[in-house]
């Protein structure tokens, strides 16, 4: 079975030895260089072509995130873990971004460390369990910013005039229930389905469900 190569990123040799240490016993992998630098683990990975880089977040000069960007659009079969003694939100999504496959904090195990190597050379994504949660909030943020955005072009009384169209309600039991003229709800349905770029009720009542209206009001 060929071995995993693996380069090591860090500028404190220090650090690098005990990595270069603590993964040499275990024969699965070969240490096929290390780097200090961005630039040295850019030029490196052109010329021996590891299977995983371990790379040390903050390096002199350039970061390694974006070392890590250059390394995943030049050589995408090369997966990347990044290596920080901080969870940091703000790098945490920067590396992301980069195309990382592993973000884990300097504090992990030697186990837990070989078992993100491996997972990552399955093709797996791997996040360190103290940095989860994080991302799973992140998201969830995202989501909740676009759907609030899809109605942002509605006043407050447009989107209490769509829920109710969502529910099946007629202009009649609209005005009924909001206190309005039958006239003024035609006139807010019209302009809903104006703003949201819909031909008819039923298309306005299933994008309004579709963003989860309800939250919103």
């Amino acid at each position: 079975m060929a071995k995993q190569k693996i380069l090591l990123v860090d500028d404190h040799e220090v650090v690098r030895l005990g990595l270069k240490a603590l993964l040499e016993h275990h024969p699965q992998y070969e240490i096929v260089g290390e780097a200090g630098t961005a630039k040295e683990a850019v030029d490196l990975v052109g010329r021996t072509h590891p299977d995983v880089v371990l790379m040390d977040i903050r390096l002199p000069g350039a970061s390694g995130i974006e070392a890590c960007e250059e390394i995943t659009k030049s050589y995408p079969g090369t997966r990347v873990i990044m290596l920080t003694s901080y969870a940091e939100d703000e790098m945490l999504f920067s590396a992301i971004r980069a195309g990382a496959s592993g973000y884990v904090l300097k504090q992990i195990s030697g186990d837990a460390l070989v078992n993100a190597i491996d997972a990552v050379s399955r093709g797996e994504a791997l996040l360190d369990p103290a940095v989860t949660q994080r991302v799973f909030q992140e998201v969830r943020r995202a989501v909740k910013d676009e759907e609030a955005s899809a109605f942002a072009n509605l006043s407050q009384q447009e989107k209490h005039v769509l829920m109710l169209v969502s529910e099946g309600k007629t202009n009649r039991e609209i005005a009924k229930t909001l206190f309005l003229g039958e006239g003024t709800v035609r006139n807010y349905v019209s302009s809903i389905l104006s703003k949201l770029g819909v031909s008819n009720r039923a298309e306005a009542a299933a994008y309004a469900v579709e963003h989860n209206l309800k939250e919103y009001l």
